[in-house]
């Protein structure tokens, strides 16, 4: 019996050593990827802190990886997580989007974050949660840019 542990946390290591060969590429164009998305929804100072600090890394192009995203299988675990919330919502897409599918992620933006279901949980470990306040402030201006995108007082850019 002991024979077999040892065998498999050798092979556990060495899988563990071969997954450090295997690096996901970054998702990193820079922060004028999110410049469009500013410049139109105009979140405050202090909001485009929040987003950074809380959104950016898993819906933008500009993720701002931690020391631990380089050590497999925690990098590889990260780009799915990156992956999965660019597929949702990519605010470096922005531009790309229609005025009825900006709208749209907005409303879902205030959906999620009124549900407490972003930040996920797991990104809340590692990089601490949603203060009220700051989910307040969030609230605040996407129901502001909702109200905006619905009147039509956005136009298309």
């Amino acid at each position: 019996m002991k024979k077999v542990v040892k065998i498999l946390a050798i092979v556990a290591v060495a899988i563990l050593i071969g997954l450090q060969f295997f690096r996901p590429e970054k998702n990193n164009e820079g922060y004028e990827s999110v410049a469009a998305f500013e410049a139109e929804t105009k979140p405050s100072a202090k909001l485009v802190q929040v987003l950074k600090d809380n959104c950016y890394d898993c819906h933008s192009n500009e993720t701002d990886y931690p020391w631990y995203a380089q050590v497999a299988p925690l990098s590889l675990w990260l780009d799915e997580h990156i992956q999965h919330g660019k597929s949702h919502f990519n605010v470096s897409e922005w531009n790309s989007y229609s005025l009825k599918k900006k709208a749209h992620k907005i409303e879902e933006v205030i959906e999620v974050v009124e549900k407490d279901e972003m930040p996920l949980p797991s990104y809340e470990i590692m990089h601490g949660d949603l203060s009220s306040k700051d989910k307040q402030l969030l609230l605040t201006w996407a129901n502001m840019v909702s109200l905006k995108y619905n009147q039509g007082q956005i136009p298309a850019q």
